[in-house]
């Protein structure tokens, strides 16, 4: 695979979204400083197709450093990095592939580090994260709600039903 290509298709058996409602948003991406760019247009196109646009902003930060960490920290075996959407009930979950087993090594940056501040933000960011090895390697992956927050609802705050 050269660093100018990058597959979609929009299930796991790689049928195209003309043939197959998108629930799910695959690309096997460019193994280059590219990858993110790549990574971020293919959420952008998804989250317009499922009308969840009101999540754009907030995926592409998770994107960008999810699929950064595994271009720069993951070893260069010569395996791809891959990047998986998918509607999973009310959340959409984001996940990246990278042919390294060893985990991510999420760290407390102090106050004059430059960076390390990539799980700091996942942590922040995503309703849930986590870590899941495969026999390629590995899959870190985040998930959000995806119900637009209203100008009547606080994040985390349920409300009790008093009759």
């Amino acid at each position: 695979m050269t660093g100018e290509l990058h597959e979609l298709s929009d299930d796991r058996t790689g049928r195209t979204a003309a043939a197959w409602p998108p629930e799910v948003r695959q690309a096997t991406l460019p193994t280059a400083g590219r990858s993110p760019d790549v990574a971020r247009k293919v959420a952008r196109d998804a989250l317009t197709s499922w009308q969840l646009t009101h999540l754009t902003d907030t995926a592409v930060l998770l994107i960008s450093e999810l699929v950064t960490n595994a271009v720069l920290h993951a070893r260069a075996d010569g395996s791809c990095v891959a990047l998986s959407l998918e509607i999973r009930g009310s959340r959409l979950r984001i996940e990246v592939h990278d042919g390294d087993l060893r985990g991510p090594q999420p760290r407390t940056p102090s106050v004059h580090d430059e960076s390390g501040f990539g799980f700091v933000l996942v942590n922040a960011l995503a309703d849930n994260w986590g870590v899941r090895k495969t026999a390629a390697g590995k899959v870190v992956w985040a998930e959000l709600d995806t119900a637009p927050i209203t100008s009547n609802s606080t994040p985390g705050l349920v409300e009790s039903q008093d009759e």
